[in-house]
Parts: C-alpha cells; sequence; structure tokens
C-alpha cells in the first residue's frame, strides 16, 4: 500500500481512538460478545480470518484460536493490538477494498493538470472527477487472493464495510485540500453522488469475494449514520433499517452507511443463509449515532 494511503488510514484510526469513549461501554459489550461468539464458534482446523482488525478495541483477542490471521491497513493496527492484548498474530497490511489507490490516482488527474502540474479550478476538478469516478471498478484482489491460498473457514468483519464510504470520502479530500462538497444539502451534488456509487460498488465487490469463499461470515458494521440531539430509540426488528428507527421531537439525519446496499440481498441466493441478526445505537458522539447492525451467514447444511 503506498505510504499516503497509509498515512491517511494511520490518521483516521487516531482521530477514531482520541474520541470520547466513555459513552461506547454498551456497543463495545456487545460487539465483543457478538465477535468473541464467532471466533469461539470457529472449526479449529481451518484457518480464521479477522478483517479490519484495528487496534483491538473491538475484537476479543484472547478467544481467537492459534494461526489467527488479522487484517487492517493502518500499520500501527498491529502493534496497538500487541500491546492491549499481548498477541502478536499473523497480519496482513491491505486496502480490503482493492480500489484506493486508483481512487487516489484518479483524484490527482482531477486536481492536477499533469502538463503543468498546476491545481485546477475546484469547480472544474470536480466536474471532472464525478465525470472519472463511474469507470472505476473496484476488485478486493488482495482479499480474494489471500482467500484461495488459506481457505479460512470462518471469516470476521470487525466494523469495516461501512468505513469504505467514510475513507473514499478522506482520499477525496485530502486531493482537494478540504471538503469540496456542495454545502446545501438540498442542492443535487454530482461529485458526491458519483462517489457514493464508488461506495456500493466497493461493499458489494468485497460482499461477493467473503460469498465466494465457502466461509462462515460474521460481520459487524455501521448500517446508518444518525445525527443529531434529539431521543432515538429502536422498535422491533424490521427488515428496512429506517423503520427500525424511533425518533421523539425534532426529526434527525440519518444517512445510509452502505449506500444503499442490504448485505444479506447481495449475499442471498447462494450457498448461505442468515443465522443470526441484531442491531443497536452506538453514541460515537455528541450529535452522532451509528446504527450497528451484526449479522451472522452460515454455510446451508
Amino acid at each position: 500500500m503506498p505510504k499516503s494511503l497509509s498515512r491517511l488510514l494511520r490518521r483516521e484510526q487516531f482521530a477514531f481512538l482520541a474520541r470520547d469513549r466513555s459513552a461506547w461501554g454498551d456497543h463495545l459489550d456487545r460487539v465483543r460478545a457478538f465477535l468473541g461468539e464467532g471466533l469461539q464458534s470457529a472449526d479449529p482446523g481451518r484457518p480464521l480470518l479477522i478483517l479490519g482488525a484495528g487496534p483491538g478495541l473491538e475484537v476479543p483477542w484472547a478467544l481467537a484460536p492459534p494461526g489467527t490471521t488479522a487484517w487492517d491497513g493502518d500499520p500501527w493496527s498491529r502493534v496497538w493490538t500487541a500491546l492491549r492484548h499481548h498477541r502478536w498474530p499473523a497480519w496482513v497490511f491491505e486496502d480490503l477494498t482493492g480500489g484506493l489507490v486508483q481512487l487516489e490516482a484518479t483524484c490527482r488527474r482531477a486536481v492536477v493538470e499533469p502538463w503543468s502540474g498546476r491545481r485546477r479550478e475546484q469547480a472544474i476538478a470536480k466536474q471532472r472527477l464525478a465525470g472519472l469516478l463511474p469507470s472505476l471498478q473496484p476488485d478486493p484482489g488482495p482479499l480474494r487472493a489471500w482467500i484461495e491460498t488459506h481457505r479460512p473457514g470462518t471469516i470476521l468483519a470487525a466494523n469495516v464495510m461501512g468505513q469504505f464510504g467514510v475513507v473514499a470520502d478522506t482520499v477525496v479530500e485530502a486531493a482537494f485540500g478540504g471538503p469540496p462538497w456542495d454545502p446545501d444539502p438540498e442542492r443535487e451534488d454530482p461529485l458526491a453522488e458519483a462517489l457514493a456509487g464508488w461506495t456500493a460498488r466497493a461493499i458489494e465487490a468485497f460482499l461477493q469475494v467473503l460469498c465466494e469463499s465457502g466461509a462462515d461470515l460474521w460481520l459487524v458494521h455501521d448500517r446508518a449514520v444518525v445525527f443529531g440531539e434529539g431521543p432515538l430509540a429502536l422498535g422491533p426488528w424490521e427488515e428496512a433499517w429506517p423503520r427500525q428507527l424511533r425518533v421523539e421531537g425534532p426529526s434527525l439525519e440519518a444517512s445510509d452507511a452502505l449506500a444503499g446496499l442490504d448485505p444479506v440481498t447481495v449475499l442471498g441466493g447462494r450457498a448461505l443463509e442468515p443465522a443470526r441478526r441484531d442491531r443497536w445505537i452506538w453514541p460515537v458522539a455528541p450529535g452522532q449515532r451509528h446504527l450497528i447492525e451484526a449479522l451472522a451467514v452460515r454455510q446451508r447444511d
């Protein structure tokens, strides 16, 4: 992975860890319990892979079988895991989307004139990038190759899939030297729409590789991000997450972290069936709450 992307991922991880974690107790208990169940139910005779392992905050490494491999693009994630859990597992430092290098290069092409090295006016650069993004097809080749070589029996995805769009936004903002998005949410923003399309393709390609792995899957991910200070609760389970939200008082703004995709729909129709599904609210920061979804998908007998 290029150093520019490694630095970007490291900054994202530092920013995450620097947040006030005093209200995260319930979330950490629930995500650790879910991932711990996946670790304990894994076939000890087959490799196990943890995607988005991060600094070990959400992964109960004490339950991980010997030989478990972790995957995270942040170069410091393995060190933090070692300090927190006294484990030094095998680690893969690669981009799970398979498309960030191409995205970063495309942003540079749009922002900087290659013949002069001068930066284009922002409006022109935004238009160019919005036109180029639909041609990009993220392909998680390193993940596919690792799976084909090692044939894991269980794969855990530890709150990583919902971050694809966040990281893509950060790559674009780094190229522009700041957020290039239209500040008025009521106006159309072709660049934001084009990047959302890239994110959807990245998530779908990632899920397809997992689906073809032959492994049992334990997936935890942001399903939505809710902005605002009003009361928020969850009603009984609903397939469509917006119908499960219970809002009192002023309306809240919610964004779909998976760019309109439903993991069960993408994974459906194959030799996989959902074994467990759960959702809960994670108060990440004042005015920002994440709807977390936990999904266990097993091979059909």
